[in-house]
């Protein structure tokens, strides 16, 4: 494990770490079974550091941010973790469930934080550019990925009437059927990957449609098949993805949809508020 790329980085520059990231360094070298799987907070912890050591320590080894460090530390156990394994890595039965709520909103912080500082604003002008030209929108969203999904396909259909969310694994060829190079598919896929969720953007790649790929990281396996990419950060101290900052990427596309839709959007909702109003939709 200590012939990887990410701990050659760590023991040719120890001469030139402060005692702080020293911390750190022994800290992921000691501990490499559990070190990858903690945000940065937790590890800042364990480590005896502050957290802003700790992402400082990261882009000091040349990466793009903690969660780039932290999913080359994953790759470097060379095999993927099981849910339950993740969950003993990340969860000390030691700690106070109250804390979970700070915990976690502290690590979303800092999440969102990660996630701004990596969104590459001409790759989401063009996805926004993608969903507004495209004839059709199918979302593919499998597992707990599936309520970020939901949530983008509901406002989109709202507003453009064009868009369908695949739910039914099995039934995916049947809706893929007569995709064009005028449809988009829109994929989310977060750790642990979804196989369905690859080989359905592969297959829309080779008939031609444009993709779109919501995911946590550049070494997802979803990124192969995108055309364009938005990177959102989801690690959390437990077994669990947080949804936060994809649920952010998703509300920015949808808004920035409508803004460029403008006055088609307006009428659309007008349309729509006398027809909630006829059907007494909203509680008063």
């Amino acid at each position: 494990m200590l012939e990887s790329d990410v701990y050659k980085r760590m023991i040719a520059l120890q001469d030139e770490m402060s005692k702080s990231q020293k911390k750190i360094a022994n800290y992921i070298i000691n501990n490499p079974e559990t070190a990858p799987f903690l945000t940065a907070s937790k590890l800042a912890k364990n480590a005896g550091v502050g957290e802003a050591t700790v992402i400082r320590f990261a882009m000091f080894l040349d990466y793009e941010g903690y969660p780039d460090l932290q999913r080359h530390l994953q790759e470097a156990l060379k095999r993927k973790w099981t849910s339950a394994e993740v969950f003993v890595r990340t969860t000390d039965k030691e700690d106070a469930p109250e804390n979970a709520i700070t915990e976690v909103l502290m690590d979303d912080v800092q999440n969102l934080k990660e996630t701004i500082q990596q969104v590459n604003a001409k790759e989401f002008e063009g996805a926004v550019k993608d969903i507004v030209q495209a004839n059709r929108i199918y979302i593919i969203a499998y597992r707990s990925a599936v309520s970020v999904g939901s949530f983008l396909e509901f406002y989109l259909d709202l507003v453009l009437q064009n868009t369908e969310m695949i739910r039914e694994a099995d039934g995916v060829s049947e809706h893929l059927l007569d995709i064009t190079k005028d449809d988009l598919v829109i994929g989310f896929g977060f750790s642990r990957y979804t196989k369905r969720t690859v080989e359905v953007l592969k297959y829309a790649k080779q008939q031609g449609a444009k993709t779109l790929v919501i995911t946590d990281h550049l070494m997802s396996p979803l990124v192969a098949y995108g055309d364009r990419k938005l990177l959102a950060v989801t690690e959390i101290n437990s077994f669990i993805n947080s949804f936060s900052a994809p649920l952010s990427i998703v509300s920015a596309l949808i808004t920035a949809v409508t803004r460029l839709e403008h006055d088609k959007v307006e009428t659309r909702l007008q349309q729509l508020e006398e027809l909630w109003e006829t059907f007494d939709v909203f509680h008063d």
